[in-house]
C-alpha cells in the first residue's frame, strides 16, 4: 500500500517560476524529468534573471556527453511550492524547455510525477 500523504502530484510538463535577484522572475513551462540526477536552466535565462553566484561545478554526464558545468541555487515554485534548489548551468537555446527540473529538486521536496497527463 503507498500511502500519498504530504506529496504533490505534477506532471511531465510543468509551469514553474524562477526568481531571480532585484524582483526578476519568469513564470514558464518546465521539463520534469525523473532520469535527470540534477535541474538545469538556460544560461540565457539564467543570466536575464541575474542568477548566481555559482556556488560549485560539477561533472555532468548527459546524452550529449560529459561536461564541467556550473552549478547555481535559485528560488523556484512547482505546483505552489517555493524552494531554494540547485540548478546546472547548461545551453539549452535549441531545446523546447528553457528549464529541466530533475530528481534533485522533486525528492527533496515531496513531489510525485503523474506521467498520464501533460
Amino acid at each position: 500500500m503507498v500511502e500519498l500523504k504530504n506529496k504533490k502530484i505534477i506532471h511531465l510538463i510543468e509551469e514553474v517560476t524562477i526568481y531571480g535577484r532585484k524582483s526578476n522572475e519568469k513564470t514558464l513551462m518546465a521539463k520534469i524529468d525523473t532520469g535527470a540526477t540534477r535541474s538545469s536552466i538556460d544560461t540565457r535565462l539564467a543570466s536575464e534573471l541575474k542568477l548566481g553566484p555559482i556556488i560549485m561545478t560539477k561533472l555532468i554526464k548527459s546524452a550529449h556527453g560529459n561536461s564541467l558545468r556550473p552549478i547555481i541555487k535559485a528560488k523556484l515554485k512547482i505546483a505552489d511550492i517555493v524552494m531554494d534548489t540547485n540548478f546546472t548551468l547548461a545551453d539549452r537555446k535549441h531545446m523546447k524547455y528553457k528549464v529541466l527540473i530533475g530528481a534533485n529538486t522533486m525528492k527533496n521536496n515531496g513531489f510525485l510525477i503523474d506521467p498520464s497527463q501533460k
